[in-house]
């Protein structure tokens, strides 16, 4: 004799877990009882009610390779640590490199020196072999430099803008290529659609990314005129999480004075965000400073034709000048 069983079924096109639609009885044979107990049906239940009641409004991000948040935290509540011993003790464990367009430049012969390219490729690869996430914000000063172009021969500022943002994603491109050359999987996006070409910046792809071990370059600044590559930089760094802004130049850091005018000018070791918004020092533009300084985003200033300089200053040693804090409080003097 088959045993009736009450099953509760939703309805398809409804959105709301709590729209029953009927309630019909399924002939149970004795000798299967125990496969649809009173538990199991309800476990089934709640897992066709999460189902209907989530969102489709954005995708969840998937948890990292091995299960750790940045500084060896774990991703999800209730997930263990896996910073164990393999993994080296780092100051930084997600970095946003800016390279200025003046500094792909190299000698200035041509628009981008490939020596110039080639060096940064192969310092960043030697920190992401020690689990260092790397994202490069672009600037496009070796090709084109909007501000300096807007009002020459009718060019308003908007499009000179416009103009120096592509430029930026030319810069970006070749130094995809070279990295992707000598094997480190490299990711651009752009901050307006070129999708022949690059992604468009998504935050949370470009997280993801970085999470899986891919070096993120972002391009096209800010996506708008009136911003230097330097706001989009530190814009970038407060949006996926990164622990500090580096910035290549081609300089040795921030002086008390022009070094090529005066030989006896001074490097500073660290500087304040106050110290360099009132004596407007060169550093960064206004707005990329006071993001910075809001974010509590540290910013490292030193020379990117000195070899190991970049690999240094990814891994967090004493390099250039600091703004933002100490040596002292942020790596070990070596």
């Amino acid at each position: 004799m088959s045993i009736p069983l009450p099953l509760t079924s939703y309805s398809p096109i409804s959105t709301s877990s709590s729209s029953i639609s009927r309630t019909s009885f399924v002939p149970l044979a004795p000798r299967h009882r125990n496969l649809f107990s009173d538990q199991n049906v309800t476990r089934r239940v709640l897992i066709s009610c999460s189902s209907s009641s989530s969102s489709n409004n954005g995708s969840t991000p998937e948890p990292k390779n091995n299960g750790s948040g940045l500084n060896g935290q774990s991703s999800f509540p209730g997930m263990p640590s896996f910073d164990g011993a393999s993994n080296p003790p780092l100051k930084w464990r997600r970095v946003l490199l800016k390279v200025s367009g003046e500094a792909l430049a190299g000698d200035e012969q041509q628009n981008i020196d490939p020596k110039v390219t080639m060096s940064i490729a192969r310092e960043v690869a030697a920190v992401t072999r020690l689990g260092i996430e790397v994202a490069i914000v672009v600037g496009g000063g070796n090709i084109f430099r909007g501000s300096t172009w807007a009002g020459c021969s009718g060019l308003d500022r908007s499009s000179a803008d416009y103009i120096g943002m592509m430029a930026t994603v030319m810069n970006a491109i070749f130094l995809q290529a070279t990295m992707e050359s000598i094997g480190i999987p490299t990711r651009v996006q752009t901050a307006f659609r070129m999708s022949e070409v690059a992604e468009p910046y998504i935050r949370r792809r470009a997280i993801r990314h970085l999470e899986k071990g891919r070096v993120v370059i972002f391009a096209a600044g800010t996506g708008n005129p009136f911003f230097t590559t330097d706001t989009a930089a530190a814009l970038r760094c407060a949006e996926i999480n990164a622990e500090v802004v580096l910035k290549a130049t081609n300089v040795d850091g921030v002086f008390d004075d022009d070094p090529k005018r005066n030989p006896n000018a001074r490097l500073h070791e660290s500087l304040t965000y106050q110290e360099v918004t009132s004596k407007d020092l060169s550093v960064m533009d206004m707005t990329a400073i006071t993001l910075c300084q809001e974010n509590n985003i540290p910013v490292v200033v030193f020379n990117l034709s000195e070899p190991g300089n970049i690999a240094k200053a990814i891994k967090g040693e004493r390099v250039g000048t600091l703004i933002g804090g100490t040596w002292n409080s942020i790596v070990t003097a070596t």
